[in-house]
């Protein structure tokens, strides 16, 4: 019985751990994102910054990559930037490739 409940325990840290290493990939997607789109929309200097953390913080609105999505797109349509959606996605995409990469070279 003892074996069952360590391998349980470490079927649960392993989860964590995965869980915890999905999150920082995807915040810094969310943070190369953002630096991609404040420099689309024009921002410089000190309103970058802001900005990255904007859309960092966009991501805690609800599951997924849909609220991220719809912040950058709306700004980039608000400063008159023209963009499709295929577009936004495919640099998400990349991005996301881009983040992992990173994060799992730093561990």
């Amino acid at each position: 019985m003892k074996s069952f409940e360590d391998r349980e325990k470490m079927a649960e840290k392993k989860f964590v751990s995965e869980a915890d290493m999905e999150f920082k990939i995807e915040a810094r997607r969310n943070k190369l994102l953002g630096l991609w789109v404040a420099d689309l929309i024009g921002k410089t200097g000190d309103d970058v910054m802001p900005y990255v953390l904007e859309v960092i913080k966009s991501d805690m609105e609800e599951s997924g990559d849909e609220d991220v999505f719809r912040k950058v797109k709306a700004d980039i349509i608000a400063a008159g930037v023209q963009m499709s959606d295929v577009e936004i996605r495919e640099r998400m995409d990349i991005f996301l490739t881009e983040a992992r990469k990173q994060i799992l070279e730093a561990e």
